[in-house]
């Protein structure tokens, strides 16, 4: 299965993105809290270019032991990217669809070869 270059690991810092292309194909590559991550960039909704959007951490309701709602912030532990066509969000770790965790982005694995980041495109 061919490896696609992506960066040198030094050149690829936290939080940044890559898109690298092979054949006909788009792939989404993230560096996200230490770990890369890898996924097509074809929104399951209509086919947008769901890796180029946004990055932001997940919105959290804040509910009082009473159930009342006290407001809402941003989770320390998920992050999304968001779809620029028609906002859907996909979870950086995962690929889930967050608005339908049955649904995920067909994923990559990604490859450290030295100083190098690569992906398999299969």
């Amino acid at each position: 299965m061919p490896e696609v270059f992506v960066s040198r690991i030094d050149d690829f810092a936290e939080g940044d993105r890559r898109i690298v292309f092979h054949g006909g194909l788009e792939i989404g590559v993230f560096h996200w809290q230490g770990t890369y991550y890898a996924y097509e960039n074809q929104c399951l909704h209509q086919g947008g270019p769901c890796c180029e959007g946004v990055i932001m951490h997940k919105v959290e309701d804040v509910l009082a032991p009473d159930k009342t709602w006290l407001g809402q912030r941003f989770s320390a532990d998920e992050a999304h990217f968001v779809c620029p066509w028609h906002g859907y969000e996909y979870d950086i770790r995962t690929g889930e669809c967050v608005g339908n965790r049955k649904l995920r982005l067909k994923s990559f694995e990604v490859l450290r070869r030295g100083d190098d980041l690569y992906v398999v495109a299969s």
